[in-house]
């Protein structure tokens, strides 16, 4: 049950080109790469390698961070975190196509980033998370609400620390995807966690 701007209500986030192509190939419609401490060469070699996989699948591939190097390699969805804002082409990026999503966890980011005019805005931590040191605390349930006041119609991706079982709470507080880490990485089998994201899904995001 894909949402607008291509984006799956389940938006799983893996750390490299063998993970994208282990859930595109059972069927996860939506995967951000997000790799880190990469070289040029290496971080375009990976997303090369995630574009071959994602097309062929017929998912949607978003590359975390290296939008030089997504730009070069054809991808056209890209996220951006606020430092990478403040660096990237945004202009070049528009005219090649190139749809963005940016984070934020506040107020001023989220002025910012509505000042780029994104494809999406991702909003974080929801929950407590371990994933990725933001030196946040988490924003909980009811700033989804504020956020999806604030942004209109925008589409919204919630991310941090985010299980199953909180999943359907957030799609009915305003998000439009629920973007995963460890609840499917960590899982006793992955792949089956990923299979139950993916029936949430189908099923209308619990009831959205």
């Amino acid at each position: 049950m894909p949402t607008t701007e291509g984006l799956d209500p389940f938006y799983l986030i893996v750390p490299d080109a063998a993970s994208v192509a282990r859930f595109a190939g059972i069927g996860v419609r939506t995967i951000q790469l997000r790799a880190k401490g990469l070289t040029s060469d290496q971080a375009r070699r990976e997303i090369i390698a995630s574009l071959d996989a994602t097309v062929t699948a017929g998912s949607q591939l978003i590359v975390n961070d290296y939008w030089r190097e997504a730009l070069s390699a054809g991808a056209d969805y890209i996220h951006l975190g606020q430092e990478d804002l403040a660096d990237a082409d945004l202009p070049t990026l528009k005219a090649a196509g190139i749809r963005f999503g940016i984070s934020t966890h506040d107020a001023q980011e989220l002025a910012i980033a509505l000042a780029a005019e994104p494809d999406y805005v991702a909003l974080g931590p929801i929950y407590p998370t371990t994933t990725k040191a933001t030196g946040r605390a988490a924003q909980g349930v009811a700033r989804v609400g504020e956020w999806r006041t604030k942004i209109g119609r925008l589409p919204l991706v919630a991310i941090g620390g985010i299980g199953l079982p909180q999943a359907s709470d957030l799609i009915a507080a305003g998000a439009d995807a629920c973007a995963v880490v460890s609840d499917v990485l960590a899982a006793a089998s992955p792949e089956a966690r990923a299979r139950e994201w993916l029936a949430w899904s189908d099923m209308g995001s619990g009831g959205r």
